[in-house]
């Protein structure tokens, strides 16, 4: 259970880096094609707007219920909080992401706390790491 707390813990944290990269590919990619004449609106999305929205929405969500949910089989110290905290960024970053949609500069904070969920994710796989092996016991 220890390497699947690991894992998971280590996939969040590159579903973050995903993330950057499409949305950074995405309005990147807006630009490109305001550039050739192309027009903005509310209905322009590319791979990268579409990447970002599955990755966050459904994938790293996913992983960290599945985080939250192995922390508690796992039985390494301080494992749960550390999920636990993973989860709760994960729930901040979803409610922030749709708070910017009407309050456009909460648009920073759900950069900023993307960088948090990444940061936890490591943490939480830092602390699998260096917990002491429980011994087995024998019947």
């Amino acid at each position: 259970m220890r390497s699947v707390y690991r894992a998971l813990s280590g996939l969040i944290a590159l579903g973050v880096v995903v993330q950057l990269a499409a949305i950074a590919a995405a309005w990147f990619l807006v630009l490109d094609d305001v550039d050739k004449g192309g027009v903005f609106d509310n209905n322009t999305r590319n791979w990268g707007h579409n990447l970002h929205s599955v990755v966050g929405m459904m994938v790293i969500p996913l992983l960290a219920v599945a985080l939250l949910v192995v922390s508690f089989f796992a039985r390494i110290p301080g494992g749960v909080k550390w999920a636990a905290l993973t989860f709760g960024s994960v729930v901040l970053q979803i409610v922030l992401a749709f708070a910017s949609y009407s309050v456009a500069g909460l648009g920073a904070l759900h950069g900023l706390n993307a960088l948090a969920v990444a940061g936890l994710a490591q943490m939480a796989s830092k602390q699998a790491a260096k917990a002491p092996i429980a011994p087995v016991a024998v019947a």
